[in-house]
Parts: structure tokens; C-alpha cells; sequence
């Protein structure tokens, strides 16, 4: 890959642009997926390490697209286009909503593995506490809800990039 200037271009490309698309596809993903392997276990088994590489990757991909977001709009400034100044400032929120994201994920795979470990061992001895079985279903709700805000806030996000780039075209 061919970068020139930091981040600020990709083969001769705007890098903000081509950034951007793993954030708006891997995060969402990441979050359907947390959602499914929070109320399935048996996916959980099979799909954590796959939910685990596309959180991490949609959630590493923020950083990325910020700072070339950031560079794309120093060369920009001389527009004075509020759009863009408003797409930046939301760009900005994005960060914190995907780690906490990211931290919930890996905390409903931590908790998956000690509940069905517990669920393992209980089938065995019913005198074994439902500790994580518990927590499991606390850290599920809250990796739906985190799922659902990091997914509605990247739509803002892009949806407001958009309307920055694309008012006004073909209008005379």
C-alpha cells in the first residue's frame, strides 16, 4: 500500500474515504454478531474467535480513519463547509463508544467460557453456583445496548460524511 503524507492519501486517493468502509462494515457486523452469540451459546463456541478478529479490526479501524479524517479536513478548511466541520465533530465521538464496544465483547466471550463451564460442571453437581451464568446474561444486555449505539452513532457518523460530500452536487 502506497501511503504518502501519513494518512493523508492511498494510491493518490483521499485515505479518509477508503478508511472509513472498514468501520462502517466491521462494527456493525460486530455488532449482529455479539448480539447472536449473546443469546446462542452453542454459536458462542464455535464463533468467538471470529467475533473477537472483527471487533478488534472495526474497533482498530477507528483510530485510522479518524487521523485521516483529520488530515483530509486540514486541506479542506479553506471550503469553510459546516457539514464537514459538523461531520468532524461526530467523527470525534466515535472513538470511545467503539472501545467500550470492543471491551463488552471480550468481556461476553470471557463470561460465555465461565458460564459454560459452570453450565458443564452443574450437570455434574447441582450444588454449583450460577455466578457467571448471571453475569453472563448482565454483560449480554450490555453488549446489545453497546452494539446498537456504536452501530447508531457510526450511522450519524457516515450519514453526516455523506451530506458533507454530496450536498449541493448537480445543483446549478
Amino acid at each position: 500500500m502506497a501511503l504518502a503524507d501519513g494518512l493523508s492519501t492511498i494510491f493518490g486517493l483521499p485515505a479518509h474515504p477508503l478508511l472509513v468502509h472498514a468501520v462502517v462494515v466491521l462494527l456493525p457486523l460486530s455488532a449482529v454478531a455479539a448480539a447472536a452469540l449473546a443469546v446462542v451459546p452453542k454459536w458462542r463456541q464455535r464463533y468467538a474467535w471470529p467475533l473477537l478478529g472483527i471487533t478488534l479490526l472495526g474497533v482498530g479501524s477507528v483510530l485510522p480513519a479518524q487521523k485521516a479524517g483529520e488530515l483530509l479536513n486540514e486541506r479542506m478548511a479553506a471550503l469553510g463547509n459546516p457539514l464537514i466541520a459538523r461531520h468532524a465533530e461526530l467523527g470525534n465521538d466515535l472513538l470511545p463508544f467503539a472501545l467500550g464496544f470492543g471491551v463488552l465483547v471480550v468481556a461476553l466471550l470471557v463470561a460465555g467460557r465461565l458460564a459454560d463451564r459452570e453450565r458443564a460442571a452443574a450437570a455434574d453437581d447441582t450444588a454449583v453456583p450460577k455466578t457467571w451464568r448471571r453475569i453472563l446474561v448482565v454483560v449480554a444486555v450490555l453488549v446489545v445496548a453497546a452494539g446498537a449505539a456504536v452501530t447508531v452513532q457510526t450511522v450519524r457518523i457516515g450519514h453526516s460524511g455523506s451530506t458533507a460530500v454530496w450536498d449541493g452536487v448537480g445543483q446549478s
